[in-house]
Protein backbone atom coordinates (compact mmCIF):
# COMPACT_ATOMS: atom_id res chain seq x y z
CA UNK A 1 0.00 0.00 0.00
CA UNK A 2 2.62 2.42 0.58
CA UNK A 3 4.56 1.69 -2.32
CA UNK A 4 1.29 2.56 -4.09
CA UNK A 5 1.26 5.67 -2.68
CA UNK A 6 4.62 6.46 -3.51
CA UNK A 7 4.53 5.51 -6.86
CA UNK A 8 1.07 7.57 -7.13
CA UNK A 9 2.76 10.52 -5.50
CA UNK A 10 5.47 10.15 -8.00
CA UNK A 11 3.10 10.00 -11.22
CA UNK A 12 1.22 12.90 -10.11
CA UNK A 13 4.55 14.46 -9.68
CA UNK A 14 5.38 13.95 -12.90
CA UNK A 15 1.77 14.56 -14.27
CA UNK A 16 1.94 17.67 -12.88
CA UNK A 17 5.20 18.78 -13.61
CA UNK A 18 4.26 18.07 -17.46
CA UNK A 19 1.23 19.76 -16.85
CA UNK A 20 3.01 22.85 -16.12
CA UNK A 21 5.50 22.49 -18.80
CA UNK A 22 2.92 22.84 -21.15
CA UNK A 23 1.00 25.47 -19.34
CA UNK A 24 4.97 27.56 -19.42
CA UNK A 25 5.45 26.56 -23.29
CA UNK A 26 2.10 27.93 -23.83
CA UNK A 27 2.76 31.01 -21.78
CA UNK A 28 5.95 31.36 -23.69
CA UNK A 29 4.58 31.15 -27.28
CA UNK A 30 1.81 33.58 -26.37
CA UNK A 31 3.69 36.27 -24.49
CA UNK A 32 5.95 35.65 -28.16
CA UNK A 33 2.72 36.08 -29.97
CA UNK A 34 1.77 39.45 -28.23
CA UNK A 35 5.20 40.23 -28.66
CA UNK A 36 4.88 40.57 -32.08
CA UNK A 37 1.39 42.31 -31.94
CA UNK A 38 3.35 44.85 -30.17
CA UNK A 39 5.96 45.32 -32.56
CA UNK A 40 3.42 45.47 -35.57
CA UNK A 41 1.50 48.15 -33.75
CA UNK A 42 4.35 50.43 -32.54
CA UNK A 43 5.55 50.28 -36.47
CA UNK A 44 2.17 51.65 -36.98
CA UNK A 45 2.59 54.18 -34.67
CA UNK A 46 0.77 53.66 -32.19
CA UNK A 47 1.16 55.22 -28.78
CA UNK A 48 3.31 52.72 -26.96
CA UNK A 49 1.47 53.10 -23.42
CA UNK A 50 -1.76 52.40 -24.80
CA UNK A 51 -0.76 48.80 -26.88
CA UNK A 52 0.94 48.25 -23.40
CA UNK A 53 -2.66 48.92 -21.19
CA UNK A 54 -4.27 47.14 -23.98
CA UNK A 55 -2.29 43.98 -24.30
CA UNK A 56 -1.84 43.69 -20.47
CA UNK A 57 -5.84 42.94 -20.27
CA UNK A 58 -4.82 39.58 -22.09
CA UNK A 59 -2.38 36.98 -20.23
CA UNK A 60 -2.87 33.89 -21.87
CA UNK A 61 -4.84 32.44 -24.22
CA UNK A 62 -9.47 32.56 -23.23
CA UNK A 63 -10.30 29.36 -22.49
CA UNK A 64 -14.11 30.25 -22.59
CA UNK A 65 -13.38 32.32 -26.45
CA UNK A 66 -12.35 29.01 -27.42
CA UNK A 67 -14.76 26.93 -26.11
CA UNK A 68 -17.24 29.04 -27.33
CA UNK A 69 -15.58 29.52 -30.92
CA UNK A 70 -15.41 25.93 -31.51
CA UNK A 71 -18.76 24.49 -30.26
CA UNK A 72 -21.25 26.83 -32.10
CA UNK A 73 -24.38 25.17 -31.70
CA UNK A 74 -24.77 23.35 -35.20
CA UNK A 75 -28.78 23.60 -36.00
CA UNK A 76 -30.47 24.79 -38.64
CA UNK A 77 -34.11 26.85 -38.13
CA UNK A 78 -36.96 27.58 -39.97
CA UNK A 79 -37.94 31.21 -40.90
CA UNK A 80 -40.91 30.35 -38.52
CA UNK A 81 -38.86 29.39 -35.25
CA UNK A 82 -36.79 32.28 -35.72
CA UNK A 83 -39.13 34.40 -35.89
CA UNK A 84 -40.76 33.21 -32.49
CA UNK A 85 -37.60 33.12 -31.32
CA UNK A 86 -36.33 36.61 -31.79
CA UNK A 87 -39.73 38.40 -32.27
CA UNK A 88 -41.83 37.30 -29.43
CA UNK A 89 -44.60 40.42 -28.34
CA UNK A 90 -42.68 41.03 -25.16
CA UNK A 91 -39.56 42.26 -27.09
CA UNK A 92 -42.41 44.71 -29.40
CA UNK A 93 -43.42 46.02 -26.13
CA UNK A 94 -40.26 47.22 -24.60
CA UNK A 95 -39.29 48.04 -27.60
CA UNK A 96 -42.04 50.27 -28.08
CA UNK A 97 -41.43 51.67 -24.38
CA UNK A 98 -37.75 52.51 -25.63
CA UNK A 99 -38.24 54.33 -28.68
CA UNK A 100 -41.06 56.99 -26.35
CA UNK A 101 -37.69 57.48 -24.43
CA UNK A 102 -35.41 57.93 -27.36
CA UNK A 103 -37.35 59.47 -30.00
CA UNK A 104 -36.27 62.82 -29.56
CA UNK A 105 -32.78 62.17 -29.70
CA UNK A 106 -32.78 59.21 -32.17
CA UNK A 107 -35.24 60.88 -34.98
CA UNK A 108 -32.40 64.12 -36.09
CA UNK A 109 -29.67 61.81 -35.64
CA UNK A 110 -30.95 59.23 -37.88
CA UNK A 111 -32.00 61.62 -40.40
CA UNK A 112 -28.28 63.54 -40.41
CA UNK A 113 -26.92 59.93 -41.28
CA UNK A 114 -29.30 59.34 -44.10
CA UNK A 115 -31.48 56.77 -42.35
CA UNK A 116 -35.13 56.85 -40.51
CA UNK A 117 -35.68 55.41 -36.98
CA UNK A 118 -37.22 51.83 -38.40
CA UNK A 119 -33.99 50.62 -39.21
CA UNK A 120 -31.95 51.91 -36.54
CA UNK A 121 -34.39 50.75 -33.97
CA UNK A 122 -34.90 46.93 -35.91
CA UNK A 123 -30.65 46.34 -35.53
CA UNK A 124 -30.37 47.90 -32.29
CA UNK A 125 -33.32 45.75 -30.94
CA UNK A 126 -32.17 42.09 -32.86
CA UNK A 127 -28.33 42.91 -31.64
CA UNK A 128 -28.14 44.05 -28.37
CA UNK A 129 -31.82 44.16 -26.94
CA UNK A 130 -31.75 48.14 -26.95
CA UNK A 131 -28.54 47.98 -25.38
CA UNK A 132 -28.93 45.51 -22.77
CA UNK A 133 -26.64 43.12 -24.03
CA UNK A 134 -23.21 44.29 -24.82
CA UNK A 135 -21.41 41.42 -24.25
CA UNK A 136 -19.14 40.94 -21.15
CA UNK A 137 -15.46 40.00 -23.31
CA UNK A 138 -12.94 41.91 -23.21
CA UNK A 139 -12.51 42.98 -27.17
CA UNK A 140 -8.54 42.72 -27.01
CA UNK A 141 -8.30 39.17 -24.85
CA UNK A 142 -11.11 37.95 -27.22
CA UNK A 143 -9.59 38.92 -30.64
CA UNK A 144 -5.88 38.29 -29.39
CA UNK A 145 -7.16 34.63 -28.12
CA UNK A 146 -8.40 33.89 -31.61
CA UNK A 147 -5.92 35.57 -33.75
CA UNK A 148 -3.20 33.12 -31.30
CA UNK A 149 -5.34 29.89 -32.63
CA UNK A 150 -4.55 30.15 -35.88
CA UNK A 151 -8.21 28.90 -37.48
CA UNK A 152 -8.87 32.19 -38.54
CA UNK A 153 -5.68 33.79 -37.30
CA UNK A 154 -5.09 36.25 -40.33
CA UNK A 155 -8.66 37.80 -40.24
CA UNK A 156 -8.73 38.26 -35.50
CA UNK A 157 -5.13 39.32 -35.69
CA UNK A 158 -6.12 41.91 -38.89
CA UNK A 159 -9.13 42.91 -36.41
CA UNK A 160 -7.40 43.20 -33.10
CA UNK A 161 -4.98 45.23 -34.73
CA UNK A 162 -7.99 47.89 -35.68
CA UNK A 163 -8.97 47.35 -32.15
CA UNK A 164 -5.24 48.76 -30.83
CA UNK A 165 -6.09 51.74 -33.43
CA UNK A 166 -9.36 52.48 -31.65
CA UNK A 167 -7.81 52.62 -28.44
CA UNK A 168 -4.92 54.78 -29.87
CA UNK A 169 -7.29 56.98 -31.01
CA UNK A 170 -9.18 57.78 -27.47
CA UNK A 171 -12.71 56.84 -28.07
CA UNK A 172 -12.59 54.62 -25.28
CA UNK A 173 -10.45 53.07 -22.55
CA UNK A 174 -9.26 49.70 -23.25
CA UNK A 175 -10.78 48.44 -20.03
CA UNK A 176 -14.06 49.47 -20.74
CA UNK A 177 -14.19 47.93 -24.58
CA UNK A 178 -16.49 45.20 -24.35
CA UNK A 179 -18.12 42.85 -26.62
CA UNK A 180 -18.71 39.64 -27.62
CA UNK A 181 -16.83 36.05 -27.61
CA UNK A 182 -15.94 36.89 -31.32
CA UNK A 183 -14.96 40.92 -30.68
CA UNK A 184 -18.02 42.21 -31.86
CA UNK A 185 -18.04 45.60 -29.77
CA UNK A 186 -21.32 47.50 -27.49
CA UNK A 187 -24.51 48.40 -28.10
CA UNK A 188 -24.09 48.08 -32.50
CA UNK A 189 -22.14 44.85 -32.19
CA UNK A 190 -19.11 46.10 -34.72
CA UNK A 191 -16.50 44.33 -35.58
CA UNK A 192 -13.15 46.70 -35.13
CA UNK A 193 -13.36 46.94 -39.22
CA UNK A 194 -16.90 48.05 -39.21
CA UNK A 195 -16.31 50.74 -36.57
CA UNK A 196 -13.72 52.26 -37.98
CA UNK A 197 -15.59 52.51 -41.06
CA UNK A 198 -18.99 53.75 -39.83
CA UNK A 199 -18.77 54.09 -36.41
CA UNK A 200 -19.85 58.06 -35.71
CA UNK A 201 -20.21 60.79 -32.77
CA UNK A 202 -23.77 61.61 -32.58
CA UNK A 203 -24.03 63.89 -29.42
CA UNK A 204 -20.77 66.06 -30.86
CA UNK A 205 -18.43 65.26 -27.74
CA UNK A 206 -15.58 64.28 -30.62
CA UNK A 207 -15.90 60.33 -29.78
CA UNK A 208 -17.39 57.63 -30.99
CA UNK A 209 -19.01 55.87 -27.97
CA UNK A 210 -20.82 52.51 -29.20
CA UNK A 211 -20.83 51.33 -25.72
CA UNK A 212 -22.25 53.74 -23.27
CA UNK A 213 -23.89 56.85 -25.82
CA UNK A 214 -27.28 56.08 -27.47
CA UNK A 215 -26.40 59.36 -29.64
CA UNK A 216 -23.37 57.58 -30.59
CA UNK A 217 -25.27 54.13 -31.02
CA UNK A 218 -28.50 55.84 -33.13
CA UNK A 219 -25.71 57.58 -35.27
CA UNK A 220 -23.44 54.76 -35.96
CA UNK A 221 -26.20 52.40 -37.50
CA UNK A 222 -28.00 54.98 -39.27
CA UNK A 223 -24.22 55.47 -40.41
CA UNK A 224 -23.98 52.33 -41.55
CA UNK A 225 -27.09 51.68 -43.22
CA UNK A 226 -26.95 55.42 -44.92
CA UNK A 227 -23.51 54.84 -46.22
CA UNK A 228 -24.75 51.04 -47.54
CA UNK A 229 -28.26 53.00 -49.69
CA UNK A 230 -30.44 53.09 -47.03
CA UNK A 231 -33.86 55.15 -48.65
CA UNK A 232 -35.24 57.24 -45.93
CA UNK A 233 -38.85 56.39 -45.31
CA UNK A 234 -39.12 54.17 -48.01
CA UNK A 235 -40.69 50.72 -47.15
CA UNK A 236 -38.17 47.86 -46.54
CA UNK A 237 -40.96 44.64 -47.35
CA UNK A 238 -44.28 44.02 -46.46
CA UNK A 239 -46.24 40.34 -45.79
CA UNK A 240 -48.44 39.39 -49.07
CA UNK A 241 -50.88 36.36 -49.92
CA UNK A 242 -50.39 34.51 -53.27
CA UNK A 243 -53.26 33.52 -55.02
CA UNK A 244 -51.13 30.30 -56.15
CA UNK A 245 -47.78 29.02 -55.79
CA UNK A 246 -45.17 30.84 -57.20
CA UNK A 247 -42.21 28.44 -59.14
CA UNK A 248 -39.16 28.29 -57.20
CA UNK A 249 -37.50 30.06 -59.92
CA UNK A 250 -39.75 33.49 -58.88
CA UNK A 251 -38.43 32.95 -55.59
CA UNK A 252 -35.55 35.07 -53.68
CA UNK A 253 -34.69 38.68 -53.33
CA UNK A 254 -32.73 38.69 -56.43
CA UNK A 255 -35.93 37.92 -58.46
CA UNK A 256 -37.66 41.73 -59.02
CA UNK A 257 -40.62 42.84 -60.82
CA UNK A 258 -42.70 45.64 -61.05
CA UNK A 259 -45.69 45.37 -58.67
CA UNK A 260 -48.12 45.52 -61.15
CA UNK A 261 -46.52 42.31 -62.79
CA UNK A 262 -46.65 40.79 -59.32
CA UNK A 263 -50.32 41.71 -59.18
CA UNK A 264 -50.92 40.02 -62.21
CA UNK A 265 -49.64 36.73 -60.78
CA UNK A 266 -52.04 36.94 -58.28
CA UNK A 267 -50.17 38.80 -55.36
CA UNK A 268 -51.47 40.82 -53.06
CA UNK A 269 -50.95 42.83 -50.07
CA UNK A 270 -51.57 40.79 -46.65
CA UNK A 271 -55.28 42.49 -46.13
CA UNK A 272 -55.99 41.02 -49.64
CA UNK A 273 -55.90 44.63 -50.86
CA UNK A 274 -53.78 45.24 -54.27
CA UNK A 275 -50.73 47.72 -53.96
CA UNK A 276 -51.39 51.52 -54.14
CA UNK A 277 -48.27 51.47 -56.62
CA UNK A 278 -47.36 49.63 -59.34
CA UNK A 279 -44.14 50.86 -60.77
CA UNK A 280 -42.08 50.01 -57.53
CA UNK A 281 -40.11 46.84 -57.80
CA UNK A 282 -39.70 44.22 -55.48
CA UNK A 283 -39.20 40.58 -54.98
CA UNK A 284 -41.33 38.13 -53.16
CA UNK A 285 -38.99 36.32 -50.10
CA UNK A 286 -40.66 32.94 -49.08
CA UNK A 287 -38.31 31.52 -46.35
CA UNK A 288 -40.26 28.21 -45.75
CA UNK A 289 -40.93 27.21 -49.02
CA UNK A 290 -44.81 27.44 -50.90
CA UNK A 291 -47.78 27.44 -49.16
CA UNK A 292 -46.11 29.29 -45.72
CA UNK A 293 -45.29 33.35 -44.90
CA UNK A 294 -44.55 35.12 -47.76
CA UNK A 295 -42.92 38.59 -48.29
CA UNK A 296 -42.25 41.61 -50.35
CA UNK A 297 -39.18 42.64 -50.18
CA UNK A 298 -37.75 46.04 -51.83
CA UNK A 299 -34.69 47.98 -51.79
CA UNK A 300 -34.00 48.60 -47.72
CA UNK A 301 -34.12 45.03 -47.24
CA UNK A 302 -31.33 44.29 -48.95
CA UNK A 303 -29.92 47.56 -47.42
CA UNK A 304 -30.12 45.58 -43.96
CA UNK A 305 -28.43 42.39 -45.45
CA UNK A 306 -25.44 44.50 -45.75
CA UNK A 307 -25.40 44.65 -41.89
CA UNK A 308 -25.80 41.18 -41.85
CA UNK A 309 -26.00 38.39 -44.81
CA UNK A 310 -28.88 36.46 -44.02
CA UNK A 311 -32.68 36.92 -45.19
CA UNK A 312 -33.89 35.89 -41.54
CA UNK A 313 -32.00 38.91 -40.28
CA UNK A 314 -33.31 41.11 -42.08
CA UNK A 315 -36.95 40.06 -41.79
CA UNK A 316 -36.85 39.96 -38.31
CA UNK A 317 -35.17 43.83 -38.22
CA UNK A 318 -37.76 44.77 -40.49
CA UNK A 319 -40.98 43.59 -39.00
CA UNK A 320 -39.22 44.64 -35.32
CA UNK A 321 -38.31 48.24 -36.40
CA UNK A 322 -41.76 48.79 -38.22
CA UNK A 323 -43.49 47.09 -35.43
CA UNK A 324 -42.11 49.34 -33.19
CA UNK A 325 -41.86 52.73 -35.10
CA UNK A 326 -45.06 52.25 -37.10
CA UNK A 327 -47.56 49.79 -35.76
Amino acid sequence: MLKRRHLLAAFSSVAGAAAMGIRSAEAQDYGAFLAGVRSQALAQGLSSSIVSRALALTREPNAKVLKLDRHQPEFTLTWAQYRDRVLPESRFQKGRTVYSGVESVMAPVSERFGCDDRGVMGIWGLESGFGAHTGTFSVVDALATLAYDGRRSTFFRGELMKALQILNDGDIAPEAMMGSYAGAMGQAQFMPSAYLRYAADGDGDGKRNIWTSQPDVFASIANYLGKCGWQPYEPWGQEVTLASALDKSEIGRTNTKSLAEWMSRGVRRADGARFSRTDVKGAIVQPDGPGTQAFMVYHNFNVIRRYNPSDYYALGVGLLGTGIVSP
